[in-house]
């Protein structure tokens, strides 16, 4: 089995992963979606932690092993950043969705030098939006982003072509097809549901 399915084999064996076409979950943007994401359920089990974040670690030092800092985007990258940080033997910071309302005003935490090759973690990419808000973020202060690496993506076109605007690399270890891959293999869904699956996957943002 490669990472892929890998990871996608664990985020619905942990539950990280929601299928539910009958009653759709709205997300922020408010699409409507037969399928909610959360690989923060992940870190409370440690074989599927520890493999995201080898995972994770493996990635970097194929795609950009010039990083010199691993910063996580707030609030899911966080633990994630930290433990590839860790593993990677690197420093880490973490980048809040805006600055801090009191204290030191800060958005990026963390010891950072203008300059610094910088490889941003994030746990899900769905259109890119608050994931490229941190780049925006890191580049404003003089830090050089080479790349970002996540543990899922929808694989949106419009994710693509955002993230191709800004310039930003992406690598991501695993994505909505092994997800649904994987869930035909365990029986997961139906038919029915997997027709629903894939009708939202070609117009999200009209489903439901």
């Amino acid at each position: 089995m490669n990472t892929s399915h890998k990871i996608a084999s664990y985020l619905l064996s942990t539950k990280a992963v929601k299928l539910n076409p009958g009653q759709p979950f709205k997300w922020s943007s408010g699409w409507n979606s037969p399928i909610y994401c959360d690989n923060r359920v992940t870190l409370s089990y440690p074989e599927a932690r520890t493999f995201i974040k080898k995972s994770l670690a493996k990635a970097i030092k194929k795609h950009f092993p010039d990083a010199e800092l691993i910063a996580g985007v707030a609030t899911a990258g966080i633990p994630q950043g930290a433990l590839v940080a860790e593993t990677l033997g690197l420093p880490f910071a973490y980048v809040r969705p805006k600055p801090k309302e009191h204290g030191m005003g800060n958005q990026i935490e963390g010891r950072i030098e203008k300059g610094q090759k910088v490889v941003v973690i994030e746990d899900l990419i769905s259109t890119g939006g608050s994931s490229l808000k941190a780049v925006d973020a890191l580049r404003e202060a003089g830090i050089e982003v080479v790349g970002m690496v996540a543990i899922f993506t929808y694989g949106f076109k419009i994710a693509d072509k955002n993230f191709a605007d800004k310039n930003v690399p992406l690598v991501t270890l695993s994505n909505y097809n092994a997800l649904i891959d994987e869930a035909i293999k365990q029986n997961y869904i139906s038919a029915e549901s997997l027709v629903s699956l894939k009708k939202w996957r070609r117009k999200p943002e009209t489903w439901g």
